[in-house]
């Protein structure tokens, strides 16, 4: 690995998630840090400083150690709010065990995940208040039930309560939320990964690998002052990149109402960057393009990007002038999309470029805290994820003579091991203590990390050739009229090795072609596509969805969930 060295951005240090809210608070105390509104239908928006942030914590961290918390493990479930991240920061200052969980989850596995936690505490949103009734008899160690919102379940708290008591104990004197001493290298947060190959795992972290994977992480990052939070709170990119990361600097979190909200909120809120999933960067794209179909401005807008391509190699960018109906989508002051989860096409990449938009694509994994690399924003590699964050150390575990392995990470960002899992955690790690991360790829020689796919889905052939689906779907991708694709070998009672490509199409793009033919279209470019690969990676059978793949909250398809027969 080459010892160049990049330009690093200022940040802020802290040490524990207390020190965080009070650091930041000194030193932005006026600062507006959380934007929300209380109804999405509502003109009016709610703005919170730094100083009224941590007011709020700090009440609410002194409620709930007088509750008992301290020590516990307290999940937290509900969509993104103002209450559900003050809660994770709160329960962190205080010494308890967050346990963060997905809020879409069915009743029994969210009994389920409970029950294997151990929690006696459920911090929860009024929106879910019919699943925790349902479970209420499921779970016997949960003690106290804390609504964020009015309650209707009976001996179940009002958060603003807590939070109203915790204040006037601290406004008596009560300094117990300074007093404890906290443990940065102990478990505090149970993290369950929602798998796409299978049944997820409660990952253990620290405080000090979640604050050091922002603190080492956010060297790379040239953060603007606004973000508007789109990503699901109970996974750690949303916890960790999304509310520590930009909390510790002093940013603007505009919280969206959901996913149909984003639209209106992106022009409401008008936020300088976007934190998003490969899948959310891909639907903006697609409505770019599709409604300069509808208006029939798609080969305007292509020569335009052409144009614009050509003045900046001169000096001259003209793209915000150029691209300004696009901007103006995006709330007019977007600049820069932190993309991270999955592969992103570079295609995508090249064309938000030319639109005047960043795109830096990285590499996380909840195991990690999640942040393992990115690009950053004036020095990027195309088709890389970036480089490994501050202090971290990765390699290529087995490289072929094409040096691609198993990507493996060393540092303070990766987790403590799986909740009650220790056959699983040793597995985890190899002899030298490196993470394994299931995940396919190479470092070049200035060690910039390059992903070639999930271990787990590697496909293996009869002729001992390795197919990487993630490569071929990528190609795919590319073919006009894709909206999902996913690359595997067929189940047939005939034992025949089949590799299929089943295809989720645009079907309102296709028909704004004048294609009707979906499955005779998808087939002739298969065949076109096959002709320039070598012949093991060939598609032989196309099958078209008439609905989208099953996905993880984190927009992730669920391979295991795909029907791989192909006898008719």
């Amino acid at each position: 690995m080459s010892n160049k060295n990049y330009p690093l951005y200022e940040t802020t240090v802290f040490e524990d998630f207390r020190i965080m809210t009070e650091n930041v608070a000194n030193k932005y105390p006026d600062r507006i840090a959380f934007s929300y509104k209380k109804d999405p239908s509502d003109k009016k928006i709610i703005d919170v400083t730094y100083t009224q942030a941590r007011e709020y914590i700090r009440g609410l961290g002194t409620g709930c150690i007088h509750l008992g918390c301290r020590d516990k493990h307290v999940a937290i479930i509900g969509e993104t709010s103002y209450n559900w991240i003050c809660s994770y920061f709160a329960l962190m200052s205080i010494g308890s065990v967050t346990v963060p969980i997905d809020k879409d989850l069915p009743p029994e596995e969210i009994s389920g995940i409970l029950n294997h936690a151990e929690c006696e505490y459920v911090i929860y949103s009024k929106a879910i208040e019919p699943k925790i009734k349902k479970i209420l008899q499921t779970v016997p160690g949960v003690k106290t039930l804390i609504c964020m919102g009015e309650t209707s379940i009976p001996d179940a708290l009002n958060i603003s309560d807590v939070v109203d008591d915790g204040s006037k104990y601290y406004s008596s004197g009560d300094t117990s939320y300074y007093d404890y001493k906290i443990d940065p290298d102990r478990t505090a947060s149970i993290v369950f990964t929602s798998g796409t190959t299978g049944r997820g795992k409660g990952v253990m972290l620290s405080q000090t690998n979640i604050v050091s994977d922002m603190t080492q992480g956010m060297y790379l990052f040239d953060i603007t002052p606004k973000t508007l939070a789109v990503l699901p709170p109970h996974h750690t990119y949303g916890s960790t990149v999304v509310f520590v990361g930009h909390f510790s600097q002093g940013s603007q979190i505009c919280i969206s109402s959901g996913l149909k909200h984003i639209p209106n909120e992106l022009k409401e809120f008008s936020p300088s960057h976007l934190v998003l999933v490969p899948l959310f960067v891909e639907t903006l794209y697609k409505r770019i393009w599709t409604t300069a179909e509808k208006s029939g401005k798609d080969k305007i807008l292509r020569v335009m990007m052409k144009v614009s391509n050509g003045l900046r190699k001169i000096g001259i960018d003209l793209r915000r002038k150029l691209f300004k109906n696009i901007h103006d989508v995006f709330g007019g002051k977007l600049e820069m999309i932190i993309s991270g989860g999955a592969s992103i096409n570079q295609d995508i990449i090249d064309a938000f470029e030319a639109f005047g938009f960043t795109i830096l694509n990285g590499y996380g994994i909840t195991e990690c805290s999640p942040l393992v690399s990115c690009n950053r924003n004036k020095y990027m590699k195309k088709g890389s994820v970036g480089t490994p964050i501050i202090g971290e150390k990765v390699k290529i575990r087995n490289p072929d003579e094409n040096g691609e392995g198993e990507i493996c990470v060393k540092g303070s960002n990766v987790m403590l091991g799986y909740y009650k899992d220790p056959e699983a955690t040793k597995e985890a790690f190899d002899e030298e203590g490196y993470f394994r991360t299931g995940d396919f790829g190479k470092l070049d020689e200035e060690g910039w990390i390059y992903i070639t796919g999930r271990i787990k889905n590697i496909l293996i052939l009869s002729n001992g050739k390795n197919v990487y689906p993630e490569e071929i779907e990528a190609e795919i991708s590319n073919i006009y009229g894709v909206s999902e694709v996913v690359v595997y070998i067929g189940e047939s009672k005939s034992k025949k090795e089949t590799l299929v490509a089943e295809i989720f199409p645009d079907f309102d793009g296709l028909k704004n072609k004048g294609i009707t033919d979906v499955e005779t279209y998808f087939n002739e470019e298969i065949k076109n596509l096959n002709s320039k690969m070598v012949s093991y990676k060939s598609i032989k059978v196309v099958k078209i969805r008439e609905e989208e793949f099953v996905k993880n909250t984190s927009r992730k398809i669920q391979r295991f969930n795909i029907d791989k027969k192909i006898d008719e």
